[in-house]
């Protein structure tokens, strides 16, 4: 990687970041409106949103092999419009222009790249964000829990949408979420469109009251996908069922938890569907000590397939996560075949200013399968076990700092040591993986 070049990109998203900032900070001492005060002068029934964003990434050692760097910068514009006629009727659309500049990848694609293409555009009667009922159908975000299964990845460049339809209903405490829907396919330059056959069903609640201090969130998630073969490549359509649970909350002097359990089942074909996956968390905050430190210990694990020619699928399927950092910043690993433990601080070094300090260590659950990535994609296989199941460590770096006026500067830095799998699997190059970012919304 040319260092000079890096630097150089890595200033000009700075600086990009200064402008924006200037920018606010004129309005303040001018006449002109701030983008709240000019939603004020608009007709109540009319609001407008949108998003400026720039990343700087840079990576070495991809796919762990050795001259395999790449610096690139990502944009992404979002343009926004909501009508709301009567307090219980609303319509909404969202357009998007995803670029990447100065990538290897000739010519550039998904998740990188989407110009300007419809994100989301859909009816509302009365609010599933806020009030008793709703009702929204067409092209929308999904997201429940913290996204480890129906997300909308808004750390990819292009993010994700679905067709379909959402209901909801809330009640002291309560809150009750059936959706059908498609996930949109991203294809650069044609119009995005949802994959007829390709669907997921669910429910999602939430039961604040339940127990005290503590959110719980049971969840059934089905999803159906057709054109796939079985393990004896037979074409078959993909059935089963996600049943779980989430729970969070907090515990006397500074402690906090989570967990989260699934279960699925189900068929594709003739061949039978049986994984799990867990996630657990226990944290504690010095909420007196200088920088109100928070450390937490973390466990995440993910069932594998031991054979891939018996019929049985053992491996655990992530649907549509937003998988970004939740297994280590570089995003080599997902939840699926694979044993994560997680050390980590959390620092407010101001109000507005975040700094994290994160370890990750990882086994394969299954030393058979692959090891998958945040995408779900295999990063490298070893069918016969001979590799063995220890992955490797990542050590990780992130500040975040945060504007008055919506502005978002960040940055991160992530070294993989490869371990036994890796360095037997693919050429073990260590990976790393930095950003920086600059973020503008209204």
């Amino acid at each position: 990687m040319n260092f000079r070049v890096l630097c150089l990109l890595f200033l000009m998203t700075l600086a990009q970041g200064s402008v924006l900032l200037f920018g606010q900070q004129e309005t303040d001492g001018t006449s002109q409106s701030s983008p709240d005060q000019s939603s004020a002068v608009l007709p109540h029934w009319l609001q407008f949103s949108g998003e400026l964003r720039s990343r700087l990434e840079g990576v070495t050692g991809g796919g762990f092999k050795p001259n395999a760097d790449d610096v690139y910068m990502l944009t992404r514009v979002r343009l926004g419009m909501k009508i709301k006629p009567t307090p219980w009727l609303k319509f909404m659309v969202q357009g998007q222009d995803a670029r990447v500049f100065w990538k290897n990848q000739h010519p550039a694609a998904p998740p990188y790249q989407d110009t300007f293409d419809l994100r989301q555009g859909y009816v509302e009667l009365g609010d599933t964000e806020k009030e008793t009922f709703g009702f929204r159908a067409g092209r929308q975000e999904l997201a429940y829990g913290d996204e480890r299964l129906v997300g909308n990845t808004n750390w990819s460049n292009d993010a994700r949408s679905f067709d379909g339809f959402r209901g909801t209903f809330r009640h002291d405490g309560v809150r009750l979420d059936v959706f059908a829907a498609s996930v949109v396919k991203i294809v650069d330059l044609k119009f995005n469109r949802y994959v007829p056959g390709n669907n997921i069903y669910g429910f999602h609640g939430g039961f604040e009251k339940l127990i005290p201090e503590s959110t719980v969130e049971p969840y059934f998630f089905w999803r159906r996908s057709s054109g796939l073969t079985t393990e004896a490549g037979v074409p078959g359509i993909l059935n089963f069922g996600t049943l779980g649970l989430r729970w969070v909350g907090k515990l006397p002097n500074g402690f906090d938890y989570a967990t989260e359990m699934a279960k699925q089942m189900g068929s594709l074909g003739t061949d039978t569907v049986s994984a799990w996956a867990g996630h657990w968390v226990l944290g504690y905050t010095r909420a007196r000590a200088r920088f109100t430190p928070r450390f937490f210990a973390e466990f995440n694990y993910a069932s594998g397939d031991h054979n891939p020619t018996d019929g049985h699928r053992g491996t655990f399927d992530q649907l549509y996560a937003t998988a970004h950092d939740k297994y280590g910043m570089a995003d080599q690993v997902g939840w699926k075949n694979i044993e994560h433990l997680r050390g980590a601080v959390e620092f407010k070094l101001r109000a507005n200013w975040q700094a994290t300090v994160k370890h990750n260590a990882w086994w394969l659950a299954d030393s058979h399968d692959a090891l998958y990535n945040s995408s779900s994609n295999v990063v490298a296989r070893v069918s016969s076990g001979a590799a063995g199941r220890y992955v490797g460590q990542e050590i990780d770096l992130q500040t975040s700092y945060t504007f008055p006026h919506k502005v978002q500067l960040g940055g991160g830095f992530g070294h993989i040591y490869p371990g036994t799998f890796l360095l037997h699997a693919t050429p073990g190059i260590s990976h790393n993986f930095s950003y920086a970012l600059v973020a503008y919304t209204f």
